[in-house]
């Protein structure tokens, strides 16, 4: 689909230069002298280069639908991460590092989000919240609980937290997988 320079907002995901690009800014400039245009920092969503581009409004560019399809993570393999559709039972293999830090927290059975271009998958949204068990916590040293001070925890997929001075080894807690920050105490 078609849309002209003035109408890009962040989010959008932009066919350009033979690739795509997701739209991370926008900055709609209209200066005294010249017509006005959008000044558009880009990602690159296959290799992740960064680019700064001017669009006039008249400037036509290709927006593109990424399809979004429902995942289940099955196991990991080596380097090796394989998910299922659930509707067609087809299997799906992504390398750790299209995931990144954030395979850490993919459980047996979690249902993600794969988003695809013409059948290529280009990301991945994993649930916001996962309830996770510490496994080393530090001890609370006297006199920290006055002030609002975290202490370093270990989780039992590896990963490193910050909690507060309340929360032991062996309590289940709540983390964000965007910013790897503890949330709350699990029920």
């Amino acid at each position: 689909m078609k849309i002209n320079g003035n109408e890009i907002k962040p989010g959008n995901v932009l066919q350009h230069q033979e690739t795509l690009w997701a739209v991370v800014k926008v900055d709609h400039v209209k200066p005294g002298k010249g017509g006005a245009f959008a000044q558009v920092e880009m990602k690159n969503l296959i290799d992740g280069r960064k680019l700064n581009e001017r669009f006039r409004s008249e400037d036509k560019v290709e927006r593109v639908r990424l399809e979004q399809k429902d995942f289940q993570f099955l196991f990991v393999q080596e380097d090796v991460l394989i998910f299922m559709d659930t509707e067609t039972y087809e299997q799906l293999e992504l390398q750790k590092d299209f995931v990144g830090d954030r395979a850490a927290f993919l459980q047996d059975g979690m249902m993600v989000t794969v988003e695809m271009h013409e059948e290529r998958p280009i990301g991945i949204n994993l649930p916001q919240f996962v309830t996770l068990q510490i496994t080393e916590a530090d001890a609370v040293v006297k006199g920290q609980t006055q002030s609002s001070s975290y202490k370093p925890a270990i989780l039992e997929n590896g990963v490193r937290v910050l909690v507060p001075p309340f929360i032991t080894a062996g309590e289940k807690i709540i983390v964000d997988t965007t910013t790897v920050e503890y949330v709350r105490r699990a029920e």
